[in-house]
């Protein structure tokens, strides 16, 4: 099972656990075993990956508080090998998406599912979260880094922000300004001849 961390680190899983640090924004990439057609069935690899709590990952247990993320199930895909990517973000927009908190550790086990479904061994897999203002921000083409201090996209301190844009379900409508709620009352009314005719 291979394991591309973040843009630059390039590591392979072989026995027991590993360790990386991340930032918020960074990706982790999560390739496959692949064969071609030649090897046999009985010598691919095939692993369910989880995402699991502390004590999952000490004692190697995924059913305890874990599920599971990915599944490496197709060693001979026509396309090359499977790739799943983790992005580690505040906010997903989609609702089996997961969010990361700065300052925080995340952790991984992958079991290798031998011929008749049993498990043959664990590996492990612990994802630190830095706090944002250890995390220097670069720019793809010229590597240009920038100040740490000069960062407004992210907090300066580990404190969690939420978002100052509230979504869809927080509107209060007794809040709303007479010429804002007068165009979605006109936008409604509208909706609701459409649907009744």
């Amino acid at each position: 099972l291979a394991m591309v961390c973040s843009l630059t680190v390039s590591c392979r899983f072989y026995h027991g656990a590993y360790h990386i640090d991340v930032c918020i924004n960074d990706y982790l990439d999560v390739f496959c075993p692949h064969y071609s057609g030649a090897v046999p069935p009985e010598h691919t690899e095939r692993y369910v990956l989880y995402m699991v709590n502390y004590d999952g990952y000490r004692t190697c247990d995924h059913t305890a508080k874990g599920f599971k993320r990915w599944e490496c199930n197709r060693p001979y895909a026509l396309g090359g090998p499977l790739k799943f990517s983790e992005k580690f973000q505040l906010f997903t927009p989609f609702s089996l998406g997961f969010e990361f908190r700065p300052s925080t550790e995340y952790y991984y086990l992958s079991s290798n599912m031998a011929a008749g479904g049993t498990r043959s061994s664990c590996l492990k897999l612990k994802v630190f979260v830095q706090p944002s203002n250890s995390c220097v921000r670069t720019t793809g083409a010229h590597d240009h880094i920038f100040d740490v201090h000069d960062n407004s996209l992210e907090p300066r301190d580990d404190t969690i922000h939420e978002s100052a844009q509230p979504s869809r379900g927080d509107v209060n409508l007794a809040e709303c300004h007479p010429s804002s709620c007068f165009s979605l009352l006109v936008v409604l009314l509208h909706l609701l001849t459409l649907l009744v005719t």
